[in-house]
């Protein structure tokens, strides 16, 4: 063997061994990644055992989270040291899934780690819902195919009163430290707080699978358990609510804070700054630039209702033509059943649409109910339900009310909160392979409620969904409120506006009814920062879709762009950004 050949045989053997030893370390990476992906879901199932069930994980199902302040004191050393364990993570030696499984665990456990630094579990209700509205539909979570099924979801009903005594604790925190509800938005509180009593354990949700159970359970263990279920719900579960009714009228109402924006809290500014940046998914966002956002935003779009103000070929201004929608009769069903008929129909005709634009659809089907009665009077127009993995998902239409649900913006609430809005978005994200159990049910705010706004717009490529123009002006207004949102959390939580300045500046700009925009603005006041999302998501979709085409030009596929938007599931906006710039680099 010449000098030549030996040298080569040592280099070639040499970068053998580098690859060898680089493979090893790869593995290292990826069964330490997995290790902690499974480690994170096993604790966060034994600290919140309804997560464990809404994900179909049956173990921790006899019981209820423990949320006191020591509870969650623990859970923050927990995810403490899961995020150290991440950080130790080689990042480098991972492949491009694993590197966007590693971000998005860094985004979401320090986003928790910061939520239980604020100790947000002090306030574990807002406007319109919290802990005591969360748990009627406690059934949704449960299996009941046998009797031990049932029996399981009757010792988790009778931890409710342990449950309850733990978030009042807490809320009394809150009021030692400042950290409440505004006085200004109890009143829609104390209307949900109101709708969650029963005469009867036969009257409540909480009941309901006992009311028609399996035929596989024979006619005497069903009598047995519908006595057992009567006498926990009206024996603990009854008991419990009227301790939290009383406490929630006799002491919190009047020892809520006289103050309004999230500023005004305790670590306020600082706690407002972390709102924005979470829920924008943007680590630079500033309540400033938002703000000066919104402004521009709806500046923009009010150009575009007054032309479909002038294309309707209406005789009056903008506030005629709005105060027209909200009062003719022909804009407003007249029976619960018309509203939800429309609904349904809307969603069946875009259903017809999707395969012009999505090359994967979710197998997942989906259907329309109304808000139901307990929560509806001080909710919002609408909202998706995804209910526990492997469950159809729900499309809620609020039939509460009805000379405030108009007809006009209903095309666009369909889009947002079913397809190829959040039931699509949510439905193929649970249906992804190959990726961490976290993932299937991540959701930052702005990737997800910005999905769904784009889906309003987009509903204007589709045949047959925004018909006339009022339809297309309901479809601008429902814009013009998540650009008003910017203007209007930040202006509450920064720069502190009175809750009638925020419903001024809704009616003046939007065609929602004034009932809606009421339980909107409580929404914001008691939700800071949630609000942001949407405009915020929507417009980085917008631009990387004008990206796409602009540098695409003919090469450019929509089905393509939304693939490369949703194949991640919920993912942060810098995350989407990159997999948007991955497809037009690989079609160029």
């Amino acid at each position: 063997m010449d000098l030549r050949t030996r040298v080569l045989g040592i280099a070639l053997g040499g970068i053998a061994a580098l690859l060898v030893h680089a493979s090893a370390v790869a593995a290292e990476a990826a069964a330490a990644l997995d290790q902690l992906f499974a480690d994170e879901r096993a604790a966060l199932y034994a600290f919140d055992p309804l997560t464990a069930s809404a994900e179909g994980v049956r173990e921790h199902e006899t019981r209820m989270p423990s949320v006191s302040a020591a509870a969650q004191a623990a859970w923050l050393q927990t995810n403490e040291a899961l995020l150290a364990r991440a950080e130790a993570i080689a990042a480098q030696e991972l492949d491009a899934q694993q590197a966007i499984s590693l971000d998005l665990f860094r985004f979401m456990l320090q986003s928790r780690i910061e939520s239980l630094r604020f100790r947000e579990w002090r306030l574990p209700l807002n406007s319109d819902s919290g802990f005591f509205s969360e748990v009627l539909y406690l059934s949704q979570w449960h299996r009941f195919d046998t009797v031990d099924d049932h029996r399981h979801y009757l010792a988790r009903l009778a931890d409710l009163p342990r449950y309850f005594d733990e978030q009042i604790a807490n809320l009394r925190i809150g009021m030692a430290d400042g950290y409440t509800l505004p006085q200004a938005v109890l009143p829609g509180t104390q209307k949900g707080v109101a709708a969650t009593r029963f005469e009867r354990a036969e009257d409540s949700p909480m009941y309901a699978p006992f009311a028609r159970m399996p035929a596989a359970i024979d006619a005497q263990q069903q009598k047995s358990l519908r006595r057992e279920a009567r006498r926990v719900i009206e024996g603990k579960v009854f008991p419990a609510y009227a301790r939290f009714h009383e406490f929630f009228e006799r002491e919190y109402m009047p020892a809520a804070r006289t103050t309004l924006g999230a500023s005004d809290l305790p670590e306020g500014a600082d706690y407002y700054a972390f709102l924005v940046r979470y829920f924008t998914t943007l680590p630079d966002a500033d309540a400033a630039s938002i703000h000066a956002l919104g402004l521009a935003e709806v500046a923009r779009i009010r150009r575009e209702m007054d032309q479909v103000i002038a294309d309707a070929e209406y005789d009056g201004d903008f506030d005629a033509f709005v105060e027209f929608l909200r009062r003719d009769p022909q804009f407003y069903a007249s029976k619960a059943v018309q509203l939800i008929e429309r609904a349904a129909y809307l969603s069946k005709t875009i259903d017809g649409e999707l395969p012009r634009f999505f090359a994967t659809l979710p197998r997942t089907p989906y259907t329309v109910r109304p808000v139901p009665a307990a929560l509806a009077p001080n909710y919002t127009a609408g909202r998706y339900n995804p209910g526990p993995m492997g469950a159809a998902g729900e499309y809620w239409v609020n039939t509460y009310a009805l000379h405030t649900r108009p007809l006009y913006a209903l095309p666009a609430l369909t889009l947002h909160e079913a397809v190829p809005g959040h039931h699509l978005q949510i439905a193929l994200a649970r249906e992804l392979e190959g990726l961490p159990r976290f993932r299937l049910n991540l959701y930052p705010h702005a990737f997800g409620e910005g999905w769904a706004l784009y889906a309003e717009k987009l509903g204007t490529e589709m045949e047959g969904v925004y018909r006339t123009p009022y339809e297309h002006f309901g479809r601008l207004s429902y814009e013009m409120w998540r650009a008003c949102r910017l203007v209007v959390d930040t202006g509450i939580h920064a720069k502190g506006w009175s809750r009638q300045q925020a419903i001024d500046y809704l009616a003046a700009n939007t065609a929602l009814s004034m009932h809606e925009i009421s339980t909107e603005v409580d929404r914001y006041i008691s939700w800071p920062g949630q609000a942001l999302a949407y405009k915020i998501g929507e417009l980085k979709i917008v631009e990387l879709r004008a990206q796409a085409e602009r540098e695409l030009g003919p090469k450019f596929d929509i089905k393509a762009f939304h693939q490369a938007v949703l194949a991640n599931g919920g993912v942060t906006l810098p995350v989407m950004e990159s997999a948007v710039q991955r497809m037009i680099d690989s079609r160029k």
